[in-house]
């Protein structure tokens, strides 16, 4: 299924959408960036989508930023809205063909997921409780399943 991902900011002034054939929201990072800039439950989750179909109103309000890793400063560009603070998607040149929209942004409804896979877990906070159960994967770092290849594995992706 294509679904066309339809998002914004809290105050309105930043709006997008983009078409994802992965838009399973899946997968809770931990990571302290994600923790840091998605607030919530500790994680964040961001899903896939194609670039090209990106389309943004009020980009004039929209600001990024590149995280500090421990390998230095990220590539990758973390949208959000300069207004309000909404995070709202990743696009990486290391992947040009991507953007990962913040399932906290989107608007569209989502299909719920089959299973949650909690990755990064080495990093979460210390106050998290993350669920344990037989719909739970947990992973220290990330999964070998890229978004992509793990709604493949579910008959969740089409090809195209």
């Amino acid at each position: 299924m294509v679904v066309r991902l339809e998002g914004s900011c809290s105050c309105g002034k930043v709006r997008f959408s983009a078409e994802s054939r992965t838009p399973y929201p899946y997968q809770r990072c931990y990571c302290s960036i994600c923790r840091k800039t998605g607030g919530g439950g500790g994680y964040a989750i961001n899903i896939m989508a194609e670039a090209e179909s990106l389309v943004i109103e009020g980009g004039e309000y929209k600001r990024h930023f590149h995280a500090m890793t421990d390998d230095g400063e990220s590539p990758g560009e973390r949208h959000f809205c300069g207004a309000c603070g909404t995070s709202l998607y990743l696009w990486d040149p290391r992947w040009p063909e991507l953007v990962h929209p913040m399932a906290s942004a989107v608007d569209t409804a989502l299909p719920v997921p089959p299973e949650t896979v909690h990755i990064m877990l080495a990093h979460k906070a210390s106050w998290v409780c993350v669920p344990e159960g037989p719909d739970h994967v947990h992973f220290d770092g990330y999964p070998a399943l890229s978004i992509e290849e793990w709604h493949r594995s579910k008959g969740l992706l089409e090809e195209g």
